[in-house]
């Protein structure tokens, strides 16, 4: 891999995979970026935010339960599944994995293991083309209805506000950019998976874009932009991300899992939770309605990507 010297120095509390993995989903979310733009009030009270104008300041979203419910690399699971990449018995395991996520509402390390080890082998020896066009298909199949509208408006004010918004996620980097694409946001920052000439190795990048890891991929690329973290927001319903919304000056828990909720009250950090169906406190949009998902999931998505140059 290339040097990162655009990288400032700073303290690290991620371990050297997790700085990898972060310098390389920066990497390549900026060599596929894209703009669009409209706006949301400010409540009674409170000053105006996002703030217009302000090119310092960007946003940052987790994917899993904050912007799509359910987990994306699961439901691109279900689609590979559906085109023969993988057995009926792997399907039935990541059926069971999925479940248990809906149901707890967070990443079990054993699962993600699990499911990355055996994508990596699924994919490997794919064409990096190839998992991009499944990736669009898939999108329109299993994902574009299980977007949270109230976590899509609060992206699409920060874009009215002139500011770039960018997916964060362990899900594939090629799969995150096809969902930032399809929201109109600027792009994604996703798990990189090592490819030569345009195939997958069957190897990572590092390590999957989860917990501290994502937290130094929005570091990188809040330094390659020229961004204020402190005038940045982050938005995640998982403690697991803790570290990413502590970088910012203006963090957000949506649908948070419990220690999640109980860190943002402790810190006075806003919530958002769109679960429910009742009307998001503090905020002039409308709240989502939940939305059916599948338990049926998958082997195949928390490691594709990216072209090893």
């Amino acid at each position: 891999m290339a040097a990162f010297g655009w990288l400032t120095p700073r303290r690290r509390s991620a371990t050297a995979r997790s700085v990898l993995a972060g310098e390389a989903a920066a990497e390549a979310a900026r060599k596929s970026t894209q703009d669009e733009s409209v706006s949301v009030s400010a409540p009674d009270g409170e000053p105006q935010f996002p703030v217009h104008g302000d090119d310092r300041a960007a946003a940052f979203f987790d994917l899993d339960n904050t912007v799509m419910q359910g987990a994306a690399l699961f439901h691109f699971g279900r689609g590979l599944y559906k085109r023969k990449f993988f057995r009926t018995r792997d399907l039935a395991r990541f059926a069971w994995q999925q479940a248990w996520f809906r149901l707890a509402g967070v990443e079990d390390p054993e699962h993600m293991q699990d499911a990355r080890d055996s994508a990596l082998s699924i994919v490997k020896g794919h064409r990096v083309s190839e998992l991009k066009s499944i990736g669009e298909e898939i999108y329109d199949e299993y994902m574009a209805e299980r977007i949270w509208p109230g976590t899509r408006a609060l992206a699409q004010a920060h874009l009215d506000a002139g500011q770039k918004v960018w997916l964060v996620t362990a899900a594939p980097v090629e799969i995150a950019q096809v969902i930032a694409r399809r929201l109109g946001l600027t792009g994604a920052l996703g798990t990189v998976a090592e490819s030569i000439d345009g195939v997958y190795t069957g190897k990572l990048v590092g390590e999957p874009l989860h917990g501290p890891a994502k937290a130094e991929a929005v570091r990188a690329l809040a330094a390659a932009e020229g961004l204020d973290l402190s005038r940045c927001a982050a938005y995640s319903d998982s403690h697991n991300d803790i570290p990413m919304l502590s970088l910012v000056g203006h963090p957000y828990a949506i649908n948070p899992d419990s220690k999640l909720r109980k860190h943002a009250r402790e810190l006075d950090w806003r919530l958002r939770d769109y679960r429910t169906g009742r009307k998001a406190a503090k905020v002039g949009i409308p709240a989502a309605a939940g939305v059916g998902a599948v338990a049926g999931g998958t082997a195949a998505a928390i490691a594709l990507h990216r072209r090893r140059r």
